[in-house]
């Protein structure tokens, strides 16, 4: 189907101005000031009023869920559909947590693949916490190399849950996704979980300060669980690492001031991304600190912290977006994400005047009309 969208406000992130975009099957065709097709070869949008964005990127999400630290009940169920449509979520990134016994490398697949079927991109990492791999093919390397939604691997580090790994065994995890990337023609990267230990990323400026391992194969994420390990992955990002902020959880402050921190600290925001870790299972506490049940981290909070940043922050529209499009896109290697231009997905997002997400279109299709979900996942 061709779709001519009229009138649109353009964040590509960077603002365009008024322009029209011409949408063939899953590619944007062309951008113009003006562009005019009859009805009979078009179908015709008028997005007048509306702020057109690219679709947005969660790299870190529980999409067969997680959780169980408190039991086979604590575990979170898998994500539907509509749940990342109606936050605008086009793209995603699967993985699996502490847990790969009850929870399966092969079942993650699956999953992402369902996705992907159901209308968005679904992506994923292979391995878990633990620095002995779980993979689907018997090897991080032949993972990435034949298996094109895997991206990259997840190990823990800094956690009482992690295998603890040494200097040498995260060594060889990023040669096999170096290696793999490169002969797969993926970014290839090592997606390291930052627990609370004292520990924090020490082990990481030894790769690359000792070692000299490049640092854009090593992607950090839950940067913001405390103040002392945020103020070390600064530096991470100021040697050019992209380090990754979580919204949903692991947060010692509100990840949009957190945003407003690291500038003011002269960290490029061109070096954040922010992630949700969407249905890590979490404790729900009284006001005494007693637990008293479980809780999914949502996926919305990426979109809600992004537009924190322009209501309470004051930051430019398109800089903030650039925290779920550009800068995860980039992290990944996903050329074909991230950006409004001719060639690339036509994933995007609109909104009205006041940031209210009111449509959804990924890999061509309208997903989210007028602020409802209008395509749902199989078993909703």
């Amino acid at each position: 189907m061709i779709q001519l969208i009229k009138n649109a406000q353009v964040y590509s992130p960077a603002f365009l101005g008024k322009k029209d975009i011409l949408v063939g099957g899953e590619k944007i065709l062309a951008i113009a000031d003006s562009i005019d097709l009859p009805s009979s070869l078009a179908q015709v949008w008028d997005a007048e009023g509306k702020k057109v964005t690219p679709g947005l990127i969660d790299q870190h999400v529980h999409i067969i869920g997680a959780g169980g630290k408190h039991g086979f009940s604590s575990m979170t169920p898998e994500i539907m559909l509509s749940e990342f449509v109606a936050c605008g979520t086009t793209t995603v990134v699967g993985l699996l947590g502490t847990d790969a016994s009850a929870r399966s490398i092969k079942t993650l697949y699956a999953k992402t693949k369902a996705l992907d079927n159901e209308g968005i991109t679904a992506y994923m990492f292979t391995s878990y916490f633990g620095i002995d791999p779980i993979t689907i093919t018997g090897s991080i390397q032949d993972d990435l190399i034949f298996i094109d939604k895997i991206l990259g691997c997840k190990v823990a580090i800094s956690d009482e849950r992690s295998s603890y790994p040494e200097t040498l065994e995260l060594l060889r995890h990023l040669r096999d996704v170096h290696v793999g990337g490169l002969i797969s023609g993926k970014g290839g990267i090592l997606h390291v979980h930052l627990g609370g230990l004292s520990t924090k990323m020490d082990i990481l400026f030894e790769l690359v300060q000792k070692h000299e391992f490049p640092i854009r194969h090593i992607s950090p994420t839950h940067v913001g669980r405390s103040k002392d390990l945020f103020d070390q992955a600064l530096e991470f990002a100021k040697l050019g690492g992209m380090i990754d902020i979580t919204t949903g959880a692991s947060k010692f402050m509100d990840p949009w001031k957190s945003v407003l921190y690291a500038k003011e600290r002269g960290v490029s925001i061109d070096q954040l991304s922010f992630s949700s870790d969407g249905h890590a299972g979490l404790s729900k506490q009284n006001a005494e600190g007693q637990h008293i049940g479980f809780t999914k981290a949502p996926i919305y909070q990426n979109l809600e912290q992004m537009l924190a940043l322009v209501k309470e922050g004051n930051m430019d529209f398109s800089e903030a977006l650039k925290l779920i499009t550009t800068n995860p896109a980039k992290n990944l290697s996903l050329k074909n994400k991230g950006r409004i231009q001719v060639g690339a997905d036509a994933d995007l997002c609109f909104f009205d005047d006041q940031y209210n997400l009111t449509d959804v279109v990924a890999r061509g299709q309208t997903m989210m009309k007028s602020g409802g979900v209008i395509v749902k996942g199989s078993f909703e």
